[in-house]
């Protein structure tokens, strides 16, 4: 899972931005202006013969502020 759905830089981030484009997702934002250090994705590849799904997770980031829900914008 990604990590980026518990962190307070979720709205400004890069990484997650680049993370939303693969999963074909709208953005948080469009110009995301914060640089996390040391961000880790993770890409998994999983096929059954007639389909590929790549999926990316942010596993590790020395930036990581925790606050649950970041990605809740209706709640914050």
């Amino acid at each position: 899972m990604c990590i980026c759905i518990n962190c307070s830089h979720i709205t400004e981030c890069d990484t997650y931005y680049l993370i939303e484009s693969q999963h074909k997702q709208l953005h948080i934002t469009e110009a995301p202006l914060f640089i996390p250090k040391g961000p880790v994705v993770c890409v998994n590849i999983s096929n059954n013969g007639s389909y590929t799904q790549i999926d990316w997770d942010l596993v590790e980031c020395l930036s990581f502020v925790e606050k649950p829900n970041s990605w809740n914008l209706g709640s914050n």
